[in-house]
Parts: structure tokens; C-alpha cells; sequence
């Protein structure tokens, strides 16, 4: 099983903490613009988009795909030098 597990960036890493990382990141209103889903954008909390994202897999699709997305940026700008003054 761990062969399975080797080239996935998610691995480890719960829903939990992969909308609070989004969250810490974009803030609410930069998530809900990202993905526009109601439960972004309208009294949003980390209890309602868990329950909606475990139950709607395009959603939690969306969601770790920005995610993933987000950490190969941030990696990408970690790794680049900077440049001398």
C-alpha cells in the first residue's frame, strides 16, 4: 500500500487541514472567490465546509486541487534563489 501513496501530495494530510491552510492563506473571501461555493461565501466555518466537502466529491475535488496547487507555488518560490542586491 505504500507504493500507492508515493506521488500523492495528500498523503497524511487531512480535509481539515488542508481548508484550514486555505483558509489561513486566502481568508474566506479569497476562497469563496477562488471556489464559488455557498458554504465560502455565506456565514462560512471550518464545522459547515468540512460536512459539505466530505459529502459533495467536485467539491472536496476543487478544494484539494487548489490546495495542491498552492504548495507546488509556494514550493516553487521557496526553492527560487534570491536575487543578489
Amino acid at each position: 500500500m505504500k507504493e500507492t501513496q508515493l506521488n500523492n501530495p495528500l498523503h497524511g494530510i487531512t480535509l481539515e487541514g488542508v481548508l484550514n491552510e486555505l483558509v489561513r492563506h486566502y481568508g474566506w473571501d479569497g476562497l469563496g472567490q477562488q471556489i464559488d461555493i455557498r458554504c465560502f461565501n455565506f456565514e462560512p466555518s471550518i464545522a459547515s465546509s468540512l460536512k459539505f466537502l466530505r459529502r459533495t466529491p467536485w467539491a472536496r475535488t476543487r478544494v484539494e486541487t487548489l490546495y495542491v496547487n498552492l504548495m507546488k507555488a509556494q514550493a516553487s518560490h521557496d526553492s527560487t534563489p534570491d536575487k543578489p542586491l
